[in-house]
């Protein structure tokens, strides 16, 4: 690193927050506006709504939102929404946030009978003083906004979580085995940024669990000064290093986006094996856009996809760079 990034790091406290030097800056990915980005190769399908919205002129925070309703309305995606697995109970809960340019934000959790998280959250956001509702809290809201309840537990979901019950052991999958949180950010042809997050969270978590999905600076930021961030894997992992903000204040500090994401999923890794936990049991994957287009994302292991769309090169994964592997 050279001596003036070094200085301009210590001065604004980033070295304090133990984002280390250890790795060379990557490569950037520049794209123009507008342009959306989705996790996973479900993506792609996400990708595809919230451009028809952006392709139009709309707003980057219903692009991201289409985009997120599309998952949670397909049953045959067992990681957010109707069809979820369930936890160890056998119910379906959700958690969901969504983050604007103008620092609004709305965030439900322990949602039950409503699968579209993502549009409450934004509710949420709109319609009340607060930024976070739970449980029934959060159930009550969505009927007393009109939003439609249903069992969201699938046929395929309940076999699957009979067939659990059969060990009832709890190891929660690395990649997409177990988990799979759809996390979507926009910026529209104004140049305004938005995000989402939705899931049902961890298979046969313990009821009441919740990751960092709903939790603002964790799952998901929207700063309109820096740019988004979306954060995907063990949520607890992530909760615990405060991910997404991190990762925003790493792009503020001019680093650029992939390795802003590469330092935080580098502290994901220093904080496991501060704790004894061996990283071949958990993922954490980060994906960021700054207000300018450029675009990256990383993972503490391999397997993290991310799609991205613009009008430059259309609609593609990407495989994420990452910090660890057992190989």
């Amino acid at each position: 690193m050279k001596r003036r990034e070094f200085i301009k790091m210590q001065g604004q406290g980033l070295l304090g927050l133990g984002l280390g030097m250890a790795w060379p800056l990557g490569a950037v990915a520049e794209s123009t506006k507008p342009i959306v980005l989705s996790t996973w190769d479900y993506g792609l399908r996400t990708n595809d709504v919230a451009w028809r919205l952006l392709s139009e002129g709309g707003s980057a925070l219903d692009a991201v939102l289409a985009g997120a309703e599309l998952a949670e309305m397909d049953p045959d995606n067992a990681y957010v929404g109707l069809g979820g697995f369930p936890d160890r109970d056998g119910i379906v809960t959700l958690d969901a946030s969504v983050m604007d340019h103008g620092y609004n934000m709305g965030m439900v959790a322990g949602l039950e009978q409503v699968p579209r998280a993502s549009a409450l959250a934004r509710a949420v956001m709109e319609h009340t003083p607060h930024t976070l509702l739970v449980g029934d809290g959060a159930l009550q809201f969505a009927k007393e906004q009109g939003f439609e309840t249903m069992n969201l537990l699938t046929p395929a979901s309940e076999k699957a979580w009979k067939r659990w019950l059969e060990t009832s052991r709890y190891q929660p999958g690395v990649n997409v085995e177990n988990h799979d949180t759809m996390g979507l950010l926009g910026m529209d042809s104004q140049g305004r940024l938005a995000g989402v997050c939705t899931t049902s969270g961890m298979a046969y978590k313990m009821h009441g669990r919740v990751g960092d999905t709903p939790i603002i600076g964790s799952g998901l930021y929207v700063d309109p000064e820096v740019g988004a961030v979306a954060a995907t894997g063990h949520g607890e992992e992530i909760v615990r290093a405060g991910g997404s903000l991190l990762v925003v204040e790493g792009m503020r500090s001019g680093l650029d986006p992939e390795e802003a994401c590469r330092q935080v999923a580098q502290r994901v890794l220093k904080q496991l094996r501060h704790r004894g936990k061996d990283p071949a049991l958990y993922q954490a994957c980060f994906m960021a856009l700054t207000k300018n287009g450029q675009y990256g994302a990383c993972a503490l292991q391999p397997g993290f996809t991310y799609a991205v769309q613009d009008a430059g090169q259309g609609n593609r994964l990407r495989q994420a760079p990452h910090v660890w592997s057992k190989l």
